[in-house]
């Protein structure tokens, strides 16, 4: 077994750098070939907006035998992405908006069958361990990527950034394909679920809504991304208005912020050993709220205290929720209910970045981030209510496949 947890978090951190680094340069490749910001902008919306279909794309994990299906997935991303060679001169930009459509696509497939491969193949108590192990590469990745993506990309253009996100793709499917994991067929294949594609796509919904647990903490996790969307858009003012920074300080508050995610990611498997998922999540986002709400402080030490316990705190909410739905939902149908789950949970979090946008140049953000924390930390009073009337689930819960 660590073996195949060594496999699985190695595939992460060199899968992860090259997505990382090809997420960063996108950006500035489309601005340096068109001039455009707002085609700019929308590279990162083209590697989100196949998350909106998470639930068809977790039905796929859920119909094949899951560590294949990751390995295939990477395989293909590496045969695709050279195609980017090709975008030289901005009417050649389509093709990288199509590619990155795919990236997304693959990205919301390979994490729907990641949950669902470690519900089925890890004792249920080392769920938050395992997720917690696994924010942690995602986020120590983000402190390193975008600076060696950024020097490849002022010292040769895009195609060294192509190339080495394939070759990451390439070496973490050989990685994928070591890991040891012995899965049953399908359940879906095997007929236990109807046939039917939109009644097997809709089970992840039902999943979540059948187990009392999910019904309070995925909707708390959508209530934590849409509070954390609105900050993130309000960072920037911060910086210039509340600090009298330039635009770049922004960078010192996100690695700031990483650094507590990476803390976040090794402090969640042992704190949810000790403590219930809601309970944990109820913890992270009072965190977050507090620490949000700090930002509208102007005093460059405590921005900095606020970014790291953001860091902390919503790491906490977004593993509590994943491993409640691996540990709650029928084997057979953790994919879609991740998948589900994902969809719910970020959502709003791209709609508050655009509606706090627009908030920022109508308000003050020294309203609208203690507002935010008063929102964030009644919200998480009433998950910590709620919680202590709850007794823990089973995995009987919402199954019903």
């Amino acid at each position: 077994m660590r073996r195949t947890v060594g496999c699985y978090l190695a595939g992460v951190l060199v899968s992860g750098f090259g997505t990382t680094a090809l997420w960063l340069v996108s950006g500035i490749w489309v601005k340096s070939l068109t001039g455009s910001d707002g085609l700019a902008a929308l590279t990162a919306f083209a590697l989100w907006a196949p998350a909106l279909f998470g639930p068809v794309l977790g039905a796929v994990a859920d119909r094949v035998r899951r560590r294949p299906l990751i390995v295939a997935v990477n395989l293909g991303m590496a045969a695709l992405l050279p195609v980017l060679l090709w975008v030289d001169s901005a009417d050649r930009v389509w093709l990288l908006f199509a590619v990155l459509l795919v990236y997304g696509a693959q990205g919301a497939v390979q994490d729907a069958a990641e949950s669902a491969l470690a519900a089925d193949a890890l004792d249920e108590r080392r769920l938050g361990d395992f997720n917690g192990l696994r924010l942690t590469v995602n986020e120590a990745v983000k402190l390193v990527a975008p600076m060696a993506a950024a020097g490849l990309f002022a010292r040769w253009g895009g195609a060294p950034v192509v190339l080495l996100d394939a070759a990451t793709f390439t070496l973490a499917a050989g990685l994928f394909a070591l890991m040891r994991v012995r899965e049953e067929p399908p359940a879906v294949r095997r007929g236990r679920v109807p046939g039917r594609w939109r009644a097997e796509t809709a089970h992840g919904l039902r999943v979540l809504r059948g187990a009392p647990q999910l019904r309070v903490l995925v909707p708390a996790a959508a209530f934590t991304m849409l509070l954390a969307g609105l900050n993130g858009a309000a960072v920037y003012a911060v910086v210039d208005r509340g600090l009298g920074h330039s635009p770049a300080y922004a960078g010192v508050l996100y690695a700031v912020q990483g650094a507590g995610s990476v803390a976040a990611g090794l402090a969640a498997g042992p704190l949810l050993r000790r403590v219930a998922e809601p309970r944990l999540a109820a913890a992270g986002l009072a965190l977050f709220a507090v620490a949000a709400g700090a930002r509208a402080l102007p005093y460059d030490a405590v921005a900095l205290a606020a970014s790291a316990g953001i860091g902390l705190g919503l790491p906490w909410v977004l593993v509590a929720t994943m491993t409640a739905v691996q540990r709650t939902a029928p084997k057979e149908a953790v994919g879609r209910a991740a998948a589900t789950a994902n969809t719910l949970v970020f959502v709003p979090n791209a709609v508050a970045l655009a509606v706090g946008a627009g908030l920022v140049t109508v308000l003050d953000v020294r309203v609208l981030l203690p507002v935010l924390a008063v929102a964030g930390v009644a919200g998480a009073a009433a998950l910590a209510a709620r919680t202590a009337r709850r007794s823990p689930v089973t995995k009987t819960e919402g199954a019903g496949v």
